[in-house]
């Protein structure tokens, strides 16, 4: 090899970028070599990528023309950047040279004439065009475009002419260049005319080549059929330029390759952006075209659009601007649609779609948009009734340039994001700063037009907030506080307190219900009034920081409602008390009495009106009538508030009943068991506490004294209370386990739930999938064609159209790796489309079916009947046996001719009349019959192999050994005599010519026919393990269970309704890289080695589909492809955006297939492909008209936010996305381009869609410009928003990037779209909810346990959600959005900072406020993956109850909570924020009990009530306790678990699960995650700091650090953890309980449990946790860090310094501060109570005793302090520093030692000292750290950062100790990994720690 060849071969290397490599490009696809190294600068103006990869498209064919073309790139690079200052230019330039450099030495000395370039580079482009005949394809593109007919032929050519296209439009570019330097030249004028006719030749060339999305609107394209189809030309037609459109100006430019339209006058008016302009004339064009296709009519010559579809798209897309203009009370802009024609509704519809599609972050202010439309639609009214189009003056910036952008989006765009700027990057407070819904609900008030038009730049809406100076909030203020869970669920909290009163005052009347009773009960009244007056105080008091905003409307029902409820509860206690004042005295006459009920009945009957006008469906009617009267408005007015959204909230009549059934069964079960179970056991005791008056406290009693104990019965009714609060959402999930399961059952799900069921009813499934997932055109073809034959033959018919779909899936799983070679054979289904009237089906039904036949038949000893009746019995054997005996015929007269042929339909006639006759058994031998089967499973066996001589000699042998056996020894004598003596025969044998020559097999019908004979022969396993592989077997099961559900019936793919999916990606994994497979982590296990142990057979699977046998994974490197598969294997069993892609690439698949079977052609539906004689569906996919059906229906996006950095970076990420657009044509993916500016001028972004072009490289086809930053919210509806505009149709599947989907799921998307146009209530529905399957179950026992619990929510929670409850809300993916509601009213997901951290169920929110319907569709799912280890896990749900905790103080809930009526409000309640409030409910309850009981026991009121009281009501603690504790170990988080168990699986696997995940400890896990949603939830409503944790999405195989686990749990879990423990070791050190020890244990089990779970959870759930070595170095690995300085730049992870400065960071305002002081202050109990219970201080209760322990507290601070004064600032008196330590040292040990002599303390009281201390000083640090400011301003941080540094030391041991411990026993690891992992991973664990262990002996 030439140097000059090695410095190619480098530099192009170097330049190549490694997604452009061969191996992972399309078949046919090249790499593009210098083409993929053109930087960003010099491509974005120029063509060099294309002349480049036109070079390297013909280096080979002519290295003399590539270099012309490499010479020309260069110069343009040299032009445009001279002085190569752009990034990578100078790199791309000298790379260039050489290569041009290199071509010229190629010469071998000769000489380069370049005055002979230009004619040799004219030559070469003219013989191009020859070869390939450009010519020709151009008249015959002429012909297509003229008759409207697509091209068979050019659909076979697709991808070969886009390169010839690409490649001449390159060379005709250059030519062009060359030829302007010497125009005089002959070749060069020649190439001038060239390119001047091409120019005026319709753009041939360019058609293909100019980026399009779907439709080529820009440009004709001849390799695309979309445009083809009549409803899509329809659609162009009717956006073009009308007559009646006034005239747009000659010097608006309008390309060429097509005719002026209606967008091109929008885009001369307003000054839309070009990309913009083309993005929404294709989403136009494709919602008209998708919208009359539904309509079924049929094809035009010249094809219109109807009306009806533009009426429907109009009502679509202008509803809301409609609703929007009602309510502000506004005229639209047009009179009616009635009054305006079709053009006019298109053009409206087009001018909202171009403003949605620019206005970037203003599409999260849907009204706002409204407003804007509504004055641009009247301009463009005055513009269209003007002859000549003139420019919107509202659009015209001060330059004179016309831009929509720059004078409309932009200034409010500034001013979002300066709200944006102000709030600190979410830490500010929400009250402080104007979020997206607070812009939105300005223009919710008709005071929003005094902004005029165009929008007042001085206006206070746009007006910047300053330091002082800002625009308050709209009408509602997110502060942080509790007491919106009061105001916003008031009627709940009223309503249990009230019941709550009631219960209490009849158990205190020993349930007499009697007037006396009644009358005390009455005393809710005053209450209810007392409560709604405290929710209206909250009203005003929370609307604190909108009060100069808000609307007046509003402000006078918050003032009108304060002073209502606040007289009516002083009137009314004023009415009670003379009530009671008059109930003592016997003689009245009751006057007050009657007043009082009279008066609460008016105002009951009051409330009941309205409650039913406003909430009660059926009343709707009269209370909409009702508002012609100002009285029933303004009564309306009072009791409900009134807003844009939120109106209409009631369901239908019979779902109202159905709900409420649902509460009153919970209500009748709850407070049946508050009654018996917690409130009347309570009265006894509490009744005898009260008239205790002699107690002797053993403390010195500070607020005990003459109030009856009140401490002491709070104590004991809180706990009770706190259960009574909380226990409801118990009730709950038992009813809703219950009703879930029925409504599963009825559903008819779990019908098919194992293989043996599948086998037993795959007979029925063809009719069912035919009835549903085939469309009815179709089936009633089918139907037709055979209208005159037997029912059998029907079957026949249904199995020929279900055969092609079941046998793609079954492809899909072989290509997955799920099954095997021999399994795909044994599940695939014959076509039964030839002439066999049988039903075949798969081999896997009929295996092992005819040898045991024939075992039958050989024994047979009866008659023929006899014998059919035996094989009968198994109906397939039945079926195998005809099916043989039908295959067998028709092979043998297939092969054999001449006399052969006779002999064979002899032999079967003569077997045929003897079956007809009931003689077989003696016209045959059926004991010799094996050996018939033996002969011909020999010749079958044969026959299955491609023809060489020898074969055909050997198949010629054993159809001879047939003949002889068949004739000889099968037949009875007679035949065989007569065979033998058949002239035609005997001639034949004599001469040799008998069955001397076959007729090898080559029709694909007959050979499937000889495989499947071979394989019935052949085939003896039993079919009850095919397949083996349990995925694959879950996904067969529930999708043929899922054809007898109740689903819409499908329609045809061209008449189906359109939708998009959507992706939205960040940084996440793409693709594993090969290093990131093979990287082995400390244990030594890679993740490559863990994807083997976890799935052997699908690794076995993989080798066997590529072919290579027992290959390990180090070979399959030696070859790029199979390491490229490798990665792709690997990366499709993880959570990356590879599988999800490949996911949602089936839906294009699926469509593909339905619509190449449905035969969909240009001009209308046909009669298809069903019914054929042979159906083969190989090759569907590269059909154009297929794919372009698919394309008209379906389109992916994925956002890929950061790719344009990515690239920029050479992050492999951007490589891997880009491979994807290559694997997938239909990919799109879009991104922000950050454009660089030169000088103090901002960055410009752009929001940017590509795809992957002919060559692989990266097509930008939109590039639509931002405002600014687009990020101004949460990262990820801001990365959906930018991208939303790039979707397609009238539905939208938002899909996170850790999903998965499956091709027979896919094939029943067109059902579920039918949804929307379904009967699910009042409203048609506006999201579709589907089931989900976790993927990442079988990961680990955390994985599994997280798969459950996810599994019971996806599944039985929401189908109970959304029906009977209706309140089901969006909840993630892969929820179905009605695109065209969702677009115009927000998007599908709100983005305001940290409020609306949980993004997505906002868009159910949001859907549900604005009358929309969310349904659950279990008949399709979709697969997800979870977090699998324990950390991720708690990432998550910390993440997820943060998201709540910030949904509480929201806008969205509070309406819901308010509109909803009562028993939807407690639906809605108690499955969002409810759930969370109940389960820090659970563990407030374990603290109010213990504290109680620690009060009772310091103060020594347990021991002396017990003594008189006898009791203390120990059976309501037992309810109360057990049900917290049952809650807590989440045995009711299980019973919907184990219902879905129970339901899919059946009740023994549902047992089995049960019981195996207890002995897998999952009550630890569910105790653990109790903790971190309540810490996660609590923190976030009283601090704030709820954000987005990345989790990680990988594969745990890694064994955490106990420090890492310290610092992720230790606030969390570990400190609340130790608080319980002290208080139960307080309380077990002092209390008194009359069963002592038992009764101990029986009230404080749960709690121990708690913190047992809470201190060691982290480390038995994690891998090697209790490995000694691991230990070992884990505790090295927390001293370091513990005591490691921290300082700026060091992390909290590698300082204790820092990350206990960064867990103080939450506690950030003077509110927080005081709660953190209210809330460390408990901790005095401890101090207070246990220095009165030391020996030393006897029986005083002085108060100098507590005194005394704050000084010696001192004394010990000062101590430590001395211990701890640092070396650093003592240097100059080292040695008297050491000497006051150790005089202090001896003085405290001599101190200890003289007290205990000479006094009464003892060694217990130095134990106590600690318990009492230790608190305290942890209060003492929680105080410090709240008021840090003032602590370092006194000079003492220092010395609290030391202590905290002590205490934290000392937790770390107390957990560590136990671990050390059982670290010493080997079998307690063993254990760990059983339970962690499967069986098959935990050897291969063990084997890799062994191995690793050898090979470092090795390497020392």
């Amino acid at each position: 090899m030439t140097v000059y060849e090695n410095w190619e071969r480098l530099v192009r290397a170097a330049l190549q970028r490694e997604q452009l490599r061969s191996a992972g490009l399309r078949p046919g696809q090249s790499a593009s070599g210098l083409a993929g190294a053109v930087p960003p600068s010099l491509g974005r103006t120029t063509n060099i990528d294309a002349i480049l990869q036109a070079a390297d498209e013909i280096e080979e064919e002519d290295p003399n023309a590539a270099r012309i073309l490499c010479e020309q790139a260069y110069t343009m690079a040299q032009n445009l950047d001279p002085s190569s200052e752009g990034r990578g230019v100078l790199q791309f330039k000298t790379g260039l040279m050489s290569v041009i450099k290199q071509k010229l030495a190629k010469k071998d000395g000769a000489a380069v004439n370049r005055q002979h370039d230009i004619e040799h580079l004219w030559k070469f482009y003219l013989n191009y065009k020859r070869r390939y005949r450009v010519e020709d394809i151009q008249k015959e593109q002429q012909k297509m475009r003229e008759s409207g007919i697509f091209s068979g032929e050019v659909e076979a050519r697709v991808l070969e002419l886009k390169k010839v296209y690409s490649t001449l439009r390159a060379l005709i570019d250059v030519l062009e260049l060359l030829a302007e330097i010497n125009v005089t030249d002959v070749t060069s004028r020649r190439i001038l005319e060239e390119v001047k006719r091409i120019k005026k030749s319709d753009a041939t060339l360019g058609g293909d080549l100019t980026a399009y999305n779907i439709v080529p609107l820009d440009a004709p394209s001849v390799t695309n059929a979309v445009g083809y189809f009549p409803e899509v030309r329809a659609a162009i037609s009717a956006i073009g330029y009308s007559s009646d459109l006034p005239r747009i100006p000659v010097a608006f430019k309008v390309p060429d390759v097509r005719n002026a339209d209606m967008f091109d006058l929008l885009e001369f008016v307003f000054g839309f952006q070009r990309d913009n302009i083309r993005n929404q004339r294709e989403n136009v064009v494709l919602t008209l075209a998708n919208a009359q296709s539904r309509l079924g009519l049929s094809a035009e010559v010249e094809p219109k659009i109807d009306e009806k579809a533009i009426k429907e798209v109009f009502g679509q897309v202008l509803d809301n601007y409609i609703k929007w203009c009602a309510y502000v009370g506004v005229r639209i802009a047009w009179n009616s649609p009635e009054a305006i024609n079709k053009s006019r509704k298109i053009m409206l519809i087009s001018l909202y779609f171009l403003i949605w599609g620019e206005a970037a972050n203003v599409r999260f202010v849907p009204e706002c948009l409204c407003y804007i439309f509504h004055h641009m639609a009247k301009e463009l009214d005055a513009v269209l009734d003007q002859t000549e189009a003139t420019q919107s003056k509202s659009c015209v910036s001060t330059d004179g340039s016309v831009s929509f952008l720059a004078e409309i989006i932009t200034p409010i765009y500034e001013t979002l994001a300066a709200e944006a700027n102000s709030n600190n990057d979410g830490k500010a407070a929400h009250s402080a700063w104007r979020n997206y819904d607070d812009f939105n609900e300005f223009f919710w008030s008709p005071s929003c037009f005094h902004l005029s038009w165009p929008i007042k730049k001085d206006s206070s809406f746009l007006m910047k907030p300053r330091k002082w100076k800002r625009t308050g909030k709209s009408s509602f203020v997110e502060h942080r506080t509790y007491l919106h869970l009061f105001r916003s669920f008031h009627r709940l909290w009223i309503f249990l307190f009230l019941m709550f009163q009631g219960l209490t005052i009849i158990a205190f009347r020993k349930g007499n219900i009697n007037l006396d009773t009644f009358k005390i009960v009455l005393s809710i009244g005053p209450a209810f009034f007392m409560l709604n007056f405290i929710e209206c105080c909250l009203d005003a008091l929370l609307l604190y920081g909108a009060y100069t905003t808000a609307r007046a409307f509003a402000l006078s029902r918050l003032i009108i409602r304060l002073f209502w409820f606040g007289f009516a509860s002083v009137f009314i206690m004023y009415l009670y008390l003379k009530l009671l004042d008059e109930r003592n005295h016997k003689n009245s006459d009751s006057t007050y009495f009657r007043i009082y009920v009279l008066i609460l009945s008016v105002y009951a009957a009051i409330r009941m009106t309205f409650a039913l006008m406003v909430k009660i469906p059926a009343c709707h009617s009269i209370s909409s009538g009702s508002d012609r009267w100002l009285f029933f408005q303004f009564f309306k007015w009072i009791y409900q508030e009134r807003y844009f959204v939120g109106r209409g909230l009631y369901e239908r009549t019979t779902d109202y009943a159905r709900y409420v059934s649902f509460w009153l069964v919970i209500f009748a079960c709850k407070f049946t068991f508050a009654y018996y179970l917690q409130i009347r056991p309570l009265v006894g005791p509490t009744n005898i506490i009260v008239d205790l008056h002699t107690l002797n406290y053993s403390w010195h009693d500070l607020v005990s004294k003459d109030n009856r104990n009140a401490l002491t019965i709070l104590s004991l009714w809180a706990p009770v209370f706190a259960v009574y609060l909380m226990d409801i959402h118990i009730w709950y999930t038992l009813l809703s386990a219950f009703v879930g399961g029925l409504i599963g059952a009825r559903a008819r799900l779990g019908e098919i739930r194992s293989i043996e069921m599948l086998q037993k009813r795959f007979e029925s499934f063809p009719q069912a999938f035919v009835e549903n997932l085939v469309s009815g055109q179709t089936r009633r073809l089918s139907q037709h064609r055979q209208y005159a034959q037997e029912p059998h033959d029907v079957s026949k018919s249904n199995a020929a159209i279900f055969s092609p779909f079941w046998n793609e899936i079954i492809k899909a799983l072989r290509e997955e790796d799920y099954i095997n070679n021999r399994e795909m054979d044994l599940l695939s289904m014959p076509s039964n489309s030839g002439s066999l009237r049988l039903v075949q089906w798969p081999l896997f039904l009929l295996s092992s079916k005819i040898p045991y036949a024939i075992e039958l038949a050989g024994a047979c000893e009866d008659t023929q009947l006899y014998l059919w009746n035996s094989i009968s019995r198994d109906e397939y054997m039945a079926y195998a046996v005809q099916e043989c005996y039908y295959n067998a015929k028709n092979v043998l007269q297939s092969i054999v001719d001449g006399e052969g042929r006779l002999w064979v339909e002899r032999l079967f006639r003569e077997i045929n009349n003897s079956i007809q006759e009931d003689s077989l058994v003696v016209t045959v031998s059926l004991k010799k019959l094996q050996l018939v089967a033996s002969r011909l499973n020999a010749l079958t066996g044969l026959l299955t192999r491609n023809e060489t001589p020898e074969l055909a000699r050997g198949a010629a042998k054993a159809v001879y050994d047939l003949y002889d056996v068949v004739t000889h020894d099968f037949l009875t004598p007679t035949l065989s005599e007569f065979f033998d003596t058949w002239n035609i025969l005997a001639k034949a044998r004599h001469e040799e010519r008998l069955f001397s020559r076959i007729l090898w097999p080559t029709n694909p019908e007959l050979k499937e026919q000889i495989k499947r004979l071979h394989l019935l022969l052949t085939v003896k396993d039993s079919a009850a393990n095919i397949p083996k592989n349990l995925e694959a077997r879950r996904r067969l099961e529930f999708f043929t269970n899922s054809l007898f559900m109740r689903m819409p019936p499908a329609r045809p793919v061209s008449e189906m309704i359109p939708f998009s999916v959507f992706t939205p990606y960040y940084s996440e994994t793409v693709l594993y890289s090969l290093s990131e497979l093979r990287v082995e982590n400390e244990d030594g296990i890679s993740t490559l080695f863990y994807l083997q142990k976890i799935f052997p057979d699908e690794w076995e699977n993989f080798l066997e589909r590529r072919g290579l046998g027992e290959a390990t994974a180090e070979s399959l490197q030696n070859s790029p492809t199979d390491t490229l598969e490798l990665r792709f294997w690997a990366s499709y069993r993880g959570q990356t955006l590879a599988r999800t892609v490949r996911g949602m690439m089936y839906y294009r698949k699926a469509l593909m297939l339905q619509s190449y079977l449905e035969r969909r052609s240009v001009g209308g539906l046909e009669e298809g492909n069903y019914g054929s004689e042979f159906i083969n569906t190989q090759g569907f996919e590269l059909s154009s008209d297929s794919r372009a059906q698919a394309d008209l229906k379906f389109t992916y996006v994925v956002s890929c936010q950061i790719y344009g950095q990515q690239k920029q970076k050479k992050a492999p990420e951007a490589s891997d996305i880009s491979l994807l657009m290559q694997r997938n044509e239909a990919l799109r993916v879009a991104f922000i381009h950050i454009e660089e500016t030169d000088g103090k001028a901002p960055k410009e972004y752009y929001s940017k869609l590509v795809k992957a072009d002919v060559h692989g490289r990266d097509q930008e086809i939109y590039s639509v410009k931002l405002p600014g930053n687009p990020k101004l919210g949460e990262g990820k509806p801001e990365n959906q928003n930018h991208a939303i505009i790039f979707t397609r149709g009238e539905a939208i599947q938002t899909i996170d990037m850790n999903q998965d989907n499956y091709l027979e799921e896919a094939m029943k998307m067109r059902n579920l779209l039918e949804e929307f146009k379904g009967d699910h209530g009042l409203r048609a529905p506006t999201i579709l909810g589907l089931r989900e399957h976790v993927f990442t179950g079988s990961v680990s026992s955390l994985a599994w346990f997280m798969s459950n619990q996810e599994t019971s929510f996806v599944t039985l929670g929401q189908r109970v959600l959304a029906y009977p409850l209706k309140v089901r809300m969006h909840y993630g993916h892969p929820d179905v959005f009605d695109r065209l509601f969702h677009i115009t009213r927000g998007g599908v997901s709100k983005a305001s900072r940290v409020i609306n951290i949980s993004e997505d169920i906002y868009a159910g929110f949001n859907s549900t406020l604005r009358q929309g319907n969310i349904t659950h569709h279990e008949y399709i799912q979709v697969g997800k993956g979870r977090d699998v280890g324990l950390n991720q896990i708690a990432l998550f749900e910390g993440k997820v109850a943060g998201g709540n905790g910030e949904q509480i103080l929201s806008r969205d809930v509070y309406r819901l909570g308010q509109l909803f009526d009562f028993f939807r409000m407690l639906s809605f309640f108690y499955t969002t924020v409810g759930y969370y409030v109940c389960t820090m409910m659970t563990v407030l309850t374990v603290y109010i009990f213990l504290y109680g009981r620690v009060y009772l026991a310091l103060s020594g009121l347990d021991s002396a009530i017990s003594l008189k009281a006898k009791m203390l009501g120990n059976t309501a603690l037992d309810a109360a306790l057990n049900a917290q504790f049952l809650v807590q170990i989440g045995v009711f988080t299980a019973v919907p678990m184990i219902m879905g168990f129970i339901l899919e699986l059946g009740l023994l696997k549902a047992i089995f699960s049960f019981v195996t995940m207890q002995l897998q400890l999952c009550a630890v896990f569910f105790t653990f995650s109790l903790g971190t949603r309540t810490h996660y939830f609590g923190r976030t409503i009283l601090h704030g700091g709820a954000k987005y944790r990345a989790t990680g999405r990988g594969f745990v195989v890694r064994h955490i650090k106990f420090a890492e686990n310290y610092r992720l749990y230790s606030r969390s879990h570990f400190v609340k953890a130790l608080e319980v423990a002290l208080l139960l070791i307080v309380y077990i050190a002092y209390g008194y309980t009359k069963g002592g020890a038992s009764t101990f244990i029986l009230l404080t089990i749960s709690s121990w449990f708690l913190v047992l779970s809470w201190l060691f959870a982290p480390y038995i759930f994690n891998p090697s946790g209790f490995e000694w070595q691991k230990t070992v170095e884990d505790f090295d690995d927390w001293t370091s860090w513990l005591l490691y300085k921290g300082g700026v730049g060091v992390k909290g992870e590698h300082s204790w310094e820092s990350w206990w400065d960064e867990e103080q960071m939450h506690i950030q305002t003077l509110r927080g501060r005081i709660l953190e002081t209210i809330l460390s202050l408990r901790f005095l109990i401890f101090q207070y109570g246990i220095v009165y219970k030391l020996q030393l201080t006897g029986d005083s209760t002085s108060l100098g005793v507590y005194g005394y322990s704050w000084i010696v507290l001192l004394g010990m601070v000062a101590i430590f302090k001395i211990f701890t004064f640092s070396p650093k600032k003592s240097s100059n008196f080292q040695l008297m520093l050491r000497f006051i330590q150790g005089i202090t040292a001896i003085g405290l040990i001599v101190a200890i030692v003289l007290f205990v002599a000479l006094t009464k303390l003892s060694v217990t009281d130095l134990f106590a000292c600690v318990l009492a201390f230790v608190p305290t000083g942890w209060m003492i640090l929680s105080l410090a750290i709240a008021w840090r400011g003032l602590v370092k301003s006194l000079g003492l941080w220092f010395s609290v950062r030391e202590i905290a540094r002590m205490y934290d030391a000392g937790m770390g041991m107390l957990i560590f100790c136990p671990l050390a411990f059982l670290s010493w026993f080997p079998f307690v690891s063993t254990f760990q990994s059983r339970l962690l992992f499967n069986q098959a991973f935990s050897r291969g664990l063990e084997i890799s720690l062994i191995l690793a262990g050898n090979k470092a002996n090795v390497q020392t």
